[in-house]
């Protein structure tokens, strides 16, 4: 493969910033950043406190934005260009509405992490930019909310979303008139009250390395620098004075500061500051790597490596909730099977349509460990809500819906929480095979058939197979269990047809 085949991109859509970063891999799995952009949105700043939808104006800047993205971009295949949103596109109520706009100008799909999973990719990125496995606390405030992380290497232990950044702090607590010591000391409080659920939590893990990311850590670095402090390098009495300086003459007489982050400093500040009280912290060292370093070196091992994360997360679920792995396997197997010879009739032969199906059909019994009964139902509740490494939010509800459709009724109506008419349609046909897989493998034992003797076609509406004469007869449970699933796919306007 060429140089230029071998570039991948990862574009962070954060409430402050927008960031697009692409690397050259080479042949160890190594990066080289071959370009990168930055641009200052400010999509929290158009986020309706009361009504939670983005403004129009902010939307028009986010657009505007991906465009110029998107021209990067061009000639980049899909799997090589991770786009993730962050804080405010979890926070929006009309995200949706602006997610499809934001799609369709920049020519990729875009994800949306939980908190949680952002601050794996922080953590990720952070890691490979610094040397030594010690116990570390990583710390990055972004526009909208702030990651905290503690960890060893490459692996984190604890990992906490606090909702707070430099954008909606400043919005909420310090835009109103002047500010005051005693507005101030408000915000920074605010900030404390934040933190304290889980200050106990890390305090009680401890590190021996602090290490700040993004853009507030490093304009608060850049500001101390300025006033003759160590390059690199917050301290606790560093920030202190900083606190003093900007109450006494505002963010204008603060050396060092980009005027595009003027605006949005103050409540940076005061999240900062209340972390170092909160933690206990003296000094903190600036890091380079953030999350799209994370984003890159998760697209790594993905593409390059075969190490995907999703996969262990899979391993993962099967181990806490008890699944009979035997059984979970033999059901991806038929249901992998289905989906090749089925797939391009049916509209679903891109690749990650055959990785969720595979990643439900292992995870589809996980609701059992709470109650056998509804199992479905708990299983798609576990995997809608849990924190799954390496999934997106979407990712995670169309794994659930496959789960909660894999028995039982049809109920077509649940897939209305999907905005797009096509990954309705795809997820509806993925549950069609996983749920013929699960129906064949009732008895919990290897399948007394072989497939490739079944004749299995699939058309607009209607799903056919036909089994080796006589072999119906002899499975009389399976032949009732697809009758009974002609009608339950009949209320979800698809004709099953089996002889």
């Amino acid at each position: 493969m060429s140089a230029e085949g071998r570039q991948i991109a990862a574009v962070d859509l954060g409430s402050n910033s927008f960031h697009l970063k692409v690397a050259r891999v080479d042949e160890h799995g190594r990066l080289q950043v071959v370009d990168r952009l930055r641009e200052m949105v400010r999509l929290a700043a158009g986020l309706d406190p009361f009504s939670g939808r983005l403004s129009e104006e902010s939307q028009a800047r986010a657009l505007a934005c991906l465009a110029r993205f998107a021209q990067r971009l061009r000639g980049l295949p899909t799997e090589a260009v991770r786009v993730v949103g962050t804080n405010t596109l979890r926070q929006a109520s009309n995200a949706a509405t602006f997610i499809a706009k934001a799609e369709e100008v920049l020519g990729h799909e875009i994800e949306v992490v939980s908190g949680r999973e952002e601050a794996r990719l922080i953590y990720l990125g952070v890691a490979a930019s610094v040397s030594g496995d010690e116990r570390r606390l990583v710390i990055d405030i972004g526009g909208g909310s702030t990651e905290v992380i503690v960890g060893e290497g490459s692996r984190p232990l604890e990992r906490e979303s606090l909702h707070m950044g430099c954008v909606s702090w400043t919005r909420d607590h310090l835009s109103e008139g002047p500010l005051t010591a005693k507005t101030w000391r408000r915000a920074v409080l605010a900030a404390r009250a934040q933190l304290e659920p889980v200050e106990a939590r890390f305090r009680a893990l401890g590190w021996e390395r602090v290490l700040g990311a993004s853009g507030t850590v490093r304009a608060v670095a850049k500001i101390l620098q300025a006033l003759g402090g160590e390059p690199g390098r917050i301290t606790l009495a560093g920030l202190e004075a900083l606190g003093g300086r900007l109450l006494r003459e505002g963010v204008s007489g603060l050396p060092a500061l980009d005027p595009a982050r003027a605006p949005v400093l103050p409540g940076g500040l005061a999240v900062l500051t209340a972390l170092f009280q909160g933690l206990g912290l003296k000094a903190m060292e600036v890091a380079d790597g953030a999350l799209r370093e994370g984003l890159l070196l998760d697209l790594v091992g993905r593409i390059y490596l075969h190490e995907d994360v999703r996969d262990a997360t899979i391993e993962d679920l099967q181990r806490r909730y008890h699944v009979d792995r035997e059984q979970a396997a033999r059901v991806a197997e038929t249901a992998l099977i289905l989906w090749e010879r089925t797939a391009p009739a049916l509209k679903i032969d891109a690749p990650r349509w055959r990785q969720e199906l595979a990643w439900a059909a292992r995870s589809h019994e996980i609701g059992m460990d709470i109650a056998h009964n509804q199992y479905h139902k708990h299983g798609a509740y576990i995997l809608e809500n849990a924190d799954l490494a390496g999934f997106s939010r979407q990712e995670q509800r169309r794994l659930a819906l496959l789960v909660r459709l894999h028995r039982r009724k049809f109920a077509l109506g649940t897939l209305e929480v999907l905005a797009d008419k096509k990954e309705r349609r795809a997820v509806q046909r993925l549950a069609l095979l996983l749920r013929l897989a699960v129906l064949l493998h009732r008895g919990r034992t290897p399948l007394s058939l072989d497939l490739e003797q079944c004749r299995v076609e699939a058309d607009k509406g209607r799903l056919v197979i036909h089994f080796p004469p006589g072999w119906l007869e002899a499975h009389p449970l399976t032949q009732a269990d697809l009758e009974q699933e002609v009608a339950y796919l009949a209320a979800a306007e698809w004709e099953l047809v089996f002889s």
